[in-house]
């Protein structure tokens, strides 16, 4: 299943500097096995903002919802995610 997703990160100010370095580096990290194992299709950048527009493919919604539970930076995220279906006019 292709989901389309849209994450807005809004990390506090107030957050130690230590734990924030500590959630973006375990974010990259399994952003990236997720990709390497093709379930992460796309992760692009919103220019002129700290958002991301991803493409998933996976089994079904419960697999996406694990997926998104477990980012480091998932208690600071605003997620709105999008079903997609195969356009009947789309080449691919």
């Amino acid at each position: 299943m292709l989901f389309a997703v849209q994450m807005t990160v809004n990390l506090p100010p107030s957050l130690d500097a230590d734990l924030r370095d500590a959630t973006l580096t375990a974010e990259k990290e399994y952003a990236q096995k997720l990709q390497r194992c093709g379930e992460w299709l796309h992760l692009w950048r919103c220019a002129g903002q700290y958002a991301n527009l991803s493409i998933f493919d996976v089994a079904d919604n419960d697999r996406l919802n694990d997926i998104l539970w477990g980012l480091p930076l998932f208690p600071y995220m605003d997620i709105t995610v999008t079903s997609l279906a195969r356009h009947p006019s789309a080449i691919d």
